[in-house]
């Protein structure tokens, strides 16, 4: 078995910059996943279809990023807390009773309002959000970028070409991520070598190769946008009881200083 030499035509560098150029994150994050999708069947036509490409996998990691963007997965994981009002009303009685414990005689509403101001979950789901669309964005810009030009230079290849498989590379940063681009060179190397693999097994093999070093430099660039998603919602005890402590009790700035101490 042999691959198909003849590319189909698929999104181009001008396509991606143009897609990356978009200012909504919601519709240019819509957009990245069906040109993932565009460019991972142009790959997986000329290498055969036999395995999955590192765009079938970005094409699902975007979609599922859209799900963040657009505040769908914070918003169900919100419903499905909420959403038993047994355990709701448990979480409210014992918060309640905490914070009666502290002298605040407010109504059981009042004193969970209050909580849901202060953990001010609606900028947490705006920041998790903003975060995850500068990396979708970071990542296309880059990788989906070097996608789209590996597919014109060099997929219309009917042999193999040290020369020209070379040249596409140079283009690449050297070093290591996040700046260095050393691991997509080499990925770039064993795509390159499975288009004119005739033995099935190695084929794959060299698929996968490049997938693994793709999706390590991927996952190192994105890091500081992943952790940042992560720590979104996240409050401290001690800035939480701070806040908190201040809707209870605006103007009594003695009880923020002793809770501090406490807290320290």
């Amino acid at each position: 078995m042999t691959a198909n030499l003849t590319p189909s035509a698929g999104p181009s560098v001008s396509d991606v910059e143009r897609i990356a150029a978009l200012a909504d994150p919601a519709i240019r994050n819509l957009q990245i996943t069906q040109c993932y999708h565009e460019l991972a069947l142009v790959l997986a036509r000329r290498t055969g279809a036999v395995g999955a490409n590192w765009c079938t996998f970005a094409t699902w990691a975007s979609k599922q990023a859209g799900q963040t963007i657009r505040k769908e997965d914070l918003g169900r994981t919100l419903e499905l807390i909420l959403g038993s009002e047994e355990h709701s009303a448990q979480t409210a009685k014992s918060l309640a009773t905490s914070v009666r414990r502290q002298g605040v005689r407010r109504r059981l509403d009042e004193i969970v309002d209050t909580i849901w101001q202060v953990n001010d979950s609606r900028s947490a789901f705006d920041r998790s959000s903003e975060a995850v669309a500068r990396g979708n964005l970071k990542v296309f810009s880059e990788i989906g970028r070097e996608f789209a030009r590996f597919h014109a230079e060099c997929l219309p290849d009917t042999q193999y070409d040290q020369d020209h498989i070379t040249a596409f590379c140079e283009q690449l940063h050297p070093g290591e991520p996040p700046d260095g681009q050393h691991f997509l060179r080499q990925a770039f190397v064993h795509y390159y070598q499975a288009l004119f693999e005739t033995r099935l097994k190695t084929r794959v093999e060299l698929l996968l190769l490049g997938n693994l070093e793709i999706g390590f430099h991927e996952q190192t660039r994105l890091q500081p946008e992943i952790n940042e998603a992560l720590e979104a919602p996240l409050l401290s005890v001690a800035v939480f009881a701070r806040n908190f402590l201040h809707a209870l009790y605006p103007g009594h700035n003695w009880l923020l200083l002793r809770s501090a101490g406490k807290l320290a």
